[in-house]
């Protein structure tokens, strides 16, 4: 039987992993109040302690823009800390699933992202979480790296969808962003696809995977979307039109890869199905959304 350690618990992502990995085995989840990413022997002891066959790091410093101002905690959380966790990992003979970003990417290709593909980030964010993937590499062979993108929960306070919600209820007008492009990922959908692989994390397969749903659109496509599903579901709006701007016209700390498509052939082999596209998933979680607000 399994015994899985489930860290960053109280995130969007993390929260869903609770649910989708407790069938697997003896479930031990944590989050920020036991868990001090910033105190390596914390780290350490937990993991010597639990005696895991299987750690499931969904913790990570994810303040984009605050990054900019704060590298060197950003750097301490999501690559020293990280790396720490594989080689405790690594010490009782554990495997590692841990999920990055597509922002390691320059976001200057016009293809969906291999895995193979340079990396390149334009911010610290992007560095710090690949410091962490290479301290993995270099610490714990039987590891998946698993890059997403544009990720949104029910659980999840700053997300996209519930920001759209939240400011279509109060403004008739939203100006969003045209010229970025990706995908967005349900974190339920990720964190079943994680469940699906944690029993398939062998040496044989373990490496870096790209995780997102299917299809592909512009931040401005998806706010569109949100709005016109929501509106019909009854959710309270008054927002009458989103625009269309660029990149330019909303400058943020943190610069953002203009083309964050991940390639999804590999993790899909190793699922043998395909992620559900976009649109299906942001249904599920408008309902979902909808029956816990009441």
């Amino acid at each position: 039987m399994a015994k899985i350690l489930l860290t960053g618990a109280n995130g969007q992502v993390g929260a869903e992993l609770k649910q989708t990995l407790a069938h697997l085995g003896e479930l031990t989840s944590i989050d920020r109040t036991q868990w001090d990413l910033a105190n390596p022997d914390t780290i350490r002891a937990i993991v010597e302690q639990l005696q895991p066959t299987i750690i499931v790091n969904g913790a990570a410093y994810t303040a984009v823009d605050k990054a900019e101002s704060e590298p060197d905690l950003a750097t301490l959380v999501n690559g020293k800390a990280t790396g720490i966790l594989a080689e405790a990992a690594e010490s009782v003979g554990a495997g590692l699933i841990h999920i990055s970003t597509d922002y390691v990417f320059d976001g200057k290709s016009s293809s969906p992202h291999l895995e193979t593909a340079p990396t390149n980030p334009l911010g610290v964010y992007g560095a710090s979480k690949l410091a962490g993937e290479a301290a993995i590499r270099s610490a714990c062979p039987k590891h998946m790296i698993i890059r997403t993108a544009w990720v949104y929960g029910v659980q999840g306070k700053g997300n996209f969808v519930k920001t759209m919600l939240r400011v279509g209820a109060q403004r008739d007008e939203l100006r969003v962003v045209t010229d970025q492009i990706g995908a967005p990922t349900w974190a339920k959908d990720l964190a079943l696809a994680i469940a699906h692989l944690a029993p398939q994390l062998t040496t044989e397969t373990a490496g870096t995977y790209h995780y997102t749903n299917s299809g592909v659109c512009s931040w401005y496509d998806f706010a569109v979307t949100i709005i016109e599903e929501a509106q019909a579901m009854g959710f309270p709006l008054q927002v009458q039109r989103v625009i269309p701007i660029t990149t330019e016209e909303y400058p943020l700390p943190a610069p953002r890869p203009a083309f964050s498509v991940l390639s999804l052939k590999k993790i899909s082999a190793l699922l043998g199905t395909h992620p559900p596209h976009w649109l299906e998933s942001l249904r599920k979680m408008l309902i979902e959304l909808q029956q816990v607000s009441g």
